[in-house]
């Protein structure tokens, strides 16, 4: 998933008030490379690590079974979104943006660099730290970007189209650069890879910083300056308690003190995410509160949460169980030249470069005709599962032990890319317009919500790969989102009428 997921701006504009950078401010030159480069060292690392967990020891790999590979698969990208929200709140209360950034990428590409020791309890912490680096820079990089324009500054939209473009750039020529060097090398060099590409997105942020004006440099102001230091402290407090326990958690497993293994603790997250999603869906519905047309937005939100969830929990099966079928089962050569599988994890980004400027285009075009959001969820939730039906024909090719023709994952690729485009831009946007303006902000953890459970379940499944026939699987992948996305399109005109005006 290549779309930022915190494109939200504070309510108070920092401008720059420049045109130097193709008539944006300077600043967004920094934070476009900075993102670009973070995306590097992401989808490097992503693109590598099922085929590494799963590859033999005689290989370089670790050896684990598809089941617990699966699992810290998912666990990892669940919590990579997941902690997008704790990142946000300490930076507003905390840091600022422009040191949550910093400090983020710096523990980005200590967890990289762990991760090219080989030693498996460096693998462990080298996830934890790109974790926790993530949580803190993803989000607050893309309200950097909106802090550079002044409310009513009609470039905004201009600009977060560029900023995009840089993360899937970054994305488009991570696997490329990380794949070849960790799958024919050695693959603890793609993973440095990956931090070295962090650190040149922290040199540039860093000598670029003074472009940014006073955007992000403080976090955000309280009513009252006891109430920012009460904030301040706050967010001090629970940020050491939360690592102090991961570190004694993590020395504890180490010494043998505690004896859990990584499907375990998957488990626990799988069930702390369903119970979260059930209380917090419960506290939101049980307000009487809310006026009967919040109330009705909200019904609204709850559907595309729940369909967000269906989506990314196909969709971000591309680092997982595709990229074993391209591993496995795929024959990587065109016209008789050679290339690694983790390559094809480049084509959802290259892609996006290509056909967003179109879907961008056929909307403007459509005028009032345009789907209306609902409608464009259903289309994208089809989309995603026709993308592995498609697969399941070259599954049964497979099963005999041969290889298909690349072109099997280039076609689900691009139905994917679609897919994601129906559904992803509109979501981000949907969350924004229809959230009460008193939770605005709440409401647009929704999406790094459904996102998070989305990716622990594409991690889970993955799981099965060896657990049962391909075709079987691509196929019962394929099953719910193209009959959710029926549903939604019949009831689409239901659900519009619940949105109260908003498109």
């Amino acid at each position: 998933m290549s779309i930022p997921l915190r494109a939200e701006t504070p309510a108070e504009s920092t401008p720059v008030g420049d045109r130097a950078f193709f008539g944006h401010p300077r600043g967004l030159s920094t934070l476009f490379f900075t993102e670009m480069w973070e995306r590097f060292s992401y989808y490097g690392m992503r693109a590598l690590l099922i085929l590494f967990m799963t590859a033999a020891p005689a290989a370089g790999g670790l050896g684990f079974d598809t089941p617990t590979a699966g699992a810290v698969y998912g666990l990892y990208t669940s919590m990579v979104y997941l902690l997008t929200l704790p990142g946000g709140w300490i930076a507003d209360r905390w840091l600022g943006q422009r040191r949550s950034v910093l400090y983020g990428g710096m523990l980005i590409a200590s967890g990289h660099f762990s991760m090219a020791v080989p030693m498996l309890p460096m693998f462990y912490l080298g996830l934890v730290l790109i974790v926790l680096g993530t949580g803190l820079l993803k989000g607050n990089i893309a309200v950097l970007v909106g802090q550079l324009y002044a409310p009513n500054d009609n470039r905004r939209d201009a600009g977060f189209s560029i900023y995009y473009m840089g993360i899937n750039l970054g994305a488009f020529l991570a696997p490329l650069v990380c794949g070849y060097l960790g799958q024919r090398v050695n693959w603890h060099l793609g993973f440095a890879a990956a931090g070295i590409g962090m650190v040149l997105g922290l040199v540039q942020y860093v000598l670029g910083e003074r472009h940014l004006g006073s955007a992000g440099a403080r976090p955000s102001t309280a009513s009252t300056p006891e109430a920012a230091a009460a904030g301040r402290r706050q967010a001090i407090t629970w940020s050491l308690g939360a690592l102090v326990a991961v570190a004694l958690f993590g020395i504890a497993v180490a010494t043998g003190a505690v004896n859990v293994a990584a499907a375990q603790i998957a488990e626990w997250v799988g069930w702390s995410l369903l119970a979260g999603t059930v209380v917090f869906f419960g506290w939101l519905y049980l307000d009487r509160s809310w006026t009967p047309q919040e109330r009705g937005r909200l019904y609204v939100v709850g559907v595309f949460f729940l369909c967000a969830a269906i989506f990314w929990s196909v969709f971000e099966q591309a680092g997982s169980t595709l990229n074993l079928f391209a591993d496995r089962s795929t024959r990587n050569e065109v016209l008789g030249w050679s290339f690694p599988s983790s390559w094809y994890q480049s084509m959802n980004a290259l892609f996006i470069i290509v056909f967003a400027p179109m879907f961008a285009w056929l909307w403007i075009t459509l005028g009032r005709r345009e789907p209306a959001s609902p409608t464009k969820f259903g289309f994208g939730l089809i989309g995603v599962g026709v993308g592995f039906l498609v697969l399941v024909p070259a599954a049964l090719a497979a099963s005999s032990g041969g290889q298909v023709t690349p072109m099997w994952l280039t076609v689900t690729y691009l139905i994917h890319t679609w897919a994601e485009l129906s559904l992803s831009p509109v979501g981000l946007s949907s969350m924004t317009k229809l959230a009460p303006v008193r939770i605005a902000g709440l409401m647009m953890g929704v999406w790094y919500l459904g996102a998070s459970v989305g990716n622990y379940i594409a991690g889970q499944l993955a799981g099965f790969y060896e657990q049962m026939p391909l075709a079987q699987l691509f196929g019962a992948v394929s099953i719910l989102p193209i009959a959710a996305g029926i549903l939604l399109l019949v009831l689409s005109p239901r659900f519009t009428r619940m949105m109260h005006g908003v498109k």
